[in-house]
């Protein structure tokens, strides 16, 4: 098994995540429509969106997205963990645990007191990963509201 380095996307790591992005709408059904163009700017823009850490070994074979979250009363920052993608070949390896302890150091490096994650109802895999990862289960939010435009 080869060693797994998890870092920061950098420019040059824009196509094959966008190729794994891709890979993970369609095992949910989804197609993604998101280009190479709003990747860079949401991920390495002047403002940037989220954070994107990849797991490399001879080439990228996994992805992590952090996005930004504030329990303001309290004064506390978070963080969701909105995607993680293994390639199937990587799967099994180490390499999810290694982007899900990579998401935890950088949440803990950016100031937050808590990382969320979420996962298909039905992938009692994907869960059991995250309760040995140390993560508690959460009751269901209450009403949410969107408005699109």
């Amino acid at each position: 098994m080869p060693d797994t380095a998890v870092r920061m996307m950098r420019d040059e790591d824009i196509t094959e995540t966008l190729g794994m992005i891709h890979a993970l709408a369609a095992h949910h059904g989804d197609v993604a429509t998101v280009t190479e163009q709003e990747l860079r700017r949401d991920a390495l823009g002047n403002a940037p969106w989220f954070r994107v850490l990849v797991a490399e070994q001879a080439t990228l074979v996994g992805y992590a997205v952090l996005c930004s979250l504030t329990q303001l009363q309290f004064g506390v920052r978070g963080m969701d963990m909105h995607h993680l993608f293994v390639v199937p070949a990587s799967r099994g390896s180490g390499v999810g645990r290694a982007l899900i302890a990579a998401s935890l150091a950088q949440a803990k490096a950016e100031g937050c007191r808590y990382v969320t994650v979420g996962t298909h109802p039905q992938n009692a895999a994907a869960a059991q990963v995250y309760r040995a990862a140390g993560f508690e289960d959460l009751p269901p939010p209450g009403p949410r509201f969107r408005m699109k435009w």
